[in-house]
């Protein structure tokens, strides 16, 4: 018996099956970006698909709802920096120590006044007042928050079971989130550099603090 080569059906099906994985990452990277730029009023189906440069069957076979598509993108892209936040802190950040600390906190920080975070507040806003987005955001939001914690954690290698830590963790966390929203009206990068630093070392404290008998 001869070798079983794949017939012309599967031949043909595995660059159809890539074009449509990238049409669709670039529906959601142009959706993404509209949301960052122009919020949720300006970000229209037509826009995001204009941007991306497909037509709008296209991401109507990818996406049914304008709700399912930009919720999707922050879902994406979401994924996108905790595979590069990982990536960064094995390569590039210092190892251990208050130096390590401070590095992991300026990234949280990084990320929470960068295009993200832009474009996931104009979701949450939104999800305020719009019925159909409410659920689908607020199950985003929860999953990302989740995730969030764990990437933190697991970059610090902190112990959670010591008194203190898990809620120091969070609290850099929520802090990061409320620098993000005082970035959005006004460059706050000087009074963002002396709270990173105070935080940095209460975070550090906490992480290094001997285990009670």
């Amino acid at each position: 018996m001869g070798p079983v080569t794949a017939g012309p059906a599967a031949v043909d099906r595995t660059p159809k099956q890539e074009r449509s994985r990238a049409t669709r990452q670039r529906i959601l990277e142009a959706a993404m970006a509209c949301l960052a730029e122009h919020g949720w009023s300006g970000s229209t189906v037509a826009v995001v698909c204009a941007r991306a440069g497909v037509s709008r069957g296209a991401a109507q076979h990818h996406f049914r709802t304008r709700e399912e598509l930009f919720t999707a993108a922050v879902a994406h892209v979401a994924e996108q920096w905790m595979i590069a936040v990982r990536e960064r802190a094995a390569r590039a950040l210092p190892a251990t120590g208050p130096d390590r600390t401070r590095a992991v906190v300026q990234l949280l920080v990084d990320v929470h006044t960068g295009p993200l975070f832009r474009a996931a507040l104009h979701l949450w806003v939104a999800a305020a007042d719009e019925e159909a987005l409410r659920p689908l955001v607020g199950a985003l939001e929860a999953r990302i928050g989740r995730e969030a914690h764990r990437l933190a954690v697991e970059i610090l290698d902190a112990d959670e079971s010591l008194p203190g830590v898990r809620e120091t963790v969070q609290g850099v966390l929520d802090m990061a989130r409320g620098l993000g929203l005082a970035n959005l009206l006004t460059d706050d990068s000087a009074r963002r550099a002396g709270i990173v630093r105070q935080w940095s070392l209460l975070l550090d404290a906490a992480l290094r603090a001997p285990r009670p008998d």
